[in-house]
């Protein structure tokens, strides 16, 4: 068997090392949240978080991607605090006993970000690319941290209406590329793209991304696979979010196969074994 590579890409800082994706890393989903579309609820105390994300770091996740407001459509607005106050204890309790584990706050909200990071988190996980927060970006500048940049149009709300393109992947391609250079003008020197499966687009535009998202390898920065149990499998498959593992898996070999830098995932055991099957030593 041939093992796979990744596309090459520029390097990221984290926590001072630098990261050259030579084999995909692996971020697993911790939502503390008692709404997300498939997990909401299960890990909502500190307990029962700590619990999940001890299980994460066991099987195999090289980042903890936290997320404390669901983004699901018609999920409630929660105030910023209380977006704070679902956070940060996990992230502090984390970053003390497992210090080598890099944390990602997924939030579209600065305060958020900006407490997060100071709370012991290393990477901001935008769905917005900036856009439901105006002072993202500057925020990102001057903590000088990793961002995960995403294409979504609108609002969880309205992101559904908004799908009309002329080219999915071009028109993905220059929203980065506008959103990069803005980063780049405030000195944001790392930045991980996320092309946002499930944000702003059709089941049938999800799939043409998903067959052609090797195009984004041109930008030169690594990009994000996730579509870990989302509508764009079960709902083409008739089933739930619980019974669309086996297709998950399926789908994170084609992100593979593209060169794909990181998969953000669930289920963090079935993606660690196929790196292991794929990815020469």
């Amino acid at each position: 068997m041939h093992g796979l590579k990744t596309a090459s890409c520029q390097s990221i800082n984290l926590k001072g090392k630098l990261e050259t994706f030579e084999k995909p890393q692996i971020m697993g989903i911790l939502n503390v949240t008692p709404d997300s579309f498939f997990d909401g609820g299960q890990h909502n105390t500190l307990n029962a978080a700590s619990v999940k994300a001890t299980q994460l770091i066991t099987q195999g996740a090289d980042i903890i991607d936290i997320g404390a407001y669901s983004s699901r459509p018609g999920a409630p607005l929660i105030s910023i605090q209380e977006e704070i106050d679902r956070a940060l204890p996990i992230i502090e309790y984390l970053a003390t006993n497992y210090p080598d584990t890099i944390l990602s706050i997924d939030t579209f909200r600065a305060d958020v970000a900006h407490a997060a990071i100071q709370a012991g988190a290393h990477i901001i996980n935008d769905i917005s690319g900036g856009n439901l927060d105006d002072n993202m970006f500057d925020t990102v500048a001057k903590l000088q941290v990793p961002y995960i940049l995403m294409h979504m149009r609108g609002t969880p709300e309205t992101m559904q209406q908004l799908t009309d393109y002329d080219d999915i992947v071009e028109d993905i391609a220059v929203y980065f590329g506008q959103r990069i250079a803005q980063l780049r003008s405030l000195g944001v020197k790392d930045i991980i793209l996320d092309p946002g499966f499930g944000f702003s687009k059709t089941i049938a535009q999800n799939y043409e991304l998903l067959h052609r998202i090797g195009e984004l390898h041109y930008m030169g920065l690594p990009l994000l696979g996730g579509i870990s149990r989302k509508s764009m499998i079960y709902k083409k498959l008739e089933i739930t979010p619980q019974e669309s593992l086996s297709a998950t898996t399926a789908l994170n070999i084609i992100l593979l196969q593209h060169g794909v830098q990181l998969l953000r995932v669930h289920d963090v055991l079935e993606a660690k074994q196929l790196i292991q099957l794929f990815y020469t030593p």
